[in-house]
């Protein structure tokens, strides 16, 4: 009886190691069940740009600058200061689920906010240097081009950091709230800028 006993306590530290949650790993780096909705998206774009029709061109630029908008500065102010609070397992649960369905949306939003805009340039001719307000088309230019590139080259590398660093068999958190920390920032970064870009474009659509 004292042996079982032994061999029964022996046993019970394994048995009781923790199990990492299942929560922790993404099932896949891009969630698959969105990318028909981008493939719906996307395929609009094509036929708005081919049609080059102004309320088609308008919708996309318009509604994917604005959605594009409202997440900078919802993650940036809002989801930033809440996350940097967490504790470092709160902080890996949430961008477990949180990061994912991020790699497809901004990337989305990007492209259509820029193609659409780039297309509703040139059927308004803001983007002909004869434009009288060609100055502040010019700025508009500066401003996308930096926050496309802030999106595109610090956001979603350290998103695509985060998400493999969360599928390796023991994921580092620190790491984690480190990346998620850049990507909060450059987000708050991009919303800013775009209070800027909201400035010029209501400038432009009321001149």
């Amino acid at each position: 009886m004292t042996e079982l006993a032994r061999e029964t306590r022996d046993m019970a530290p394994a048995q009781a190691a923790p199990v990492r949650p299942a929560t922790l790993i993404p099932a896949t780096i891009v969630p698959l069940q969105g990318l028909p909705i981008v493939a719906v998206v996307l395929v609009g774009l094509v036929v708005a740009i081919a049609s080059n029709k102004l309320w088609a061109l308008d919708f996309f630029h318009v509604v994917g600058g604005g959605l594009w908008t409202g997440i900078d500065l919802f993650v940036g102010f809002v989801v930033g200061p809440i996350l940097g609070r967490l504790s470092i397992p709160a902080r890996a649960e949430f961008s477990a689920r949180f990061m994912p369905k991020m790699m497809l949306i901004m990337p989305t939003l990007v492209t259509v906010t820029l193609a659409a805009g780039w297309q509703l340039g040139l059927y308004e001719g803001f983007v002909n240097s004869g434009y009288h307000y060609h100055a502040w088309v010019v700025a508009s230019y500066v401003v996308v081009a930096v926050m496309a590139i802030v999106a595109l080259g610090v956001l979603e590398p350290a998103n695509l950091a985060v998400l493999f660093e969360l599928r390796k068999p023991e994921p580092n958190g620190e790491r984690i709230a480190h990346l998620m920390s850049r990507f909060v920032w450059a987000a708050g970064v991009t919303g800013a800028m775009q209070v800027a870009t909201l400035v010029i474009m209501t400038r432009l659509a009321t001149a």
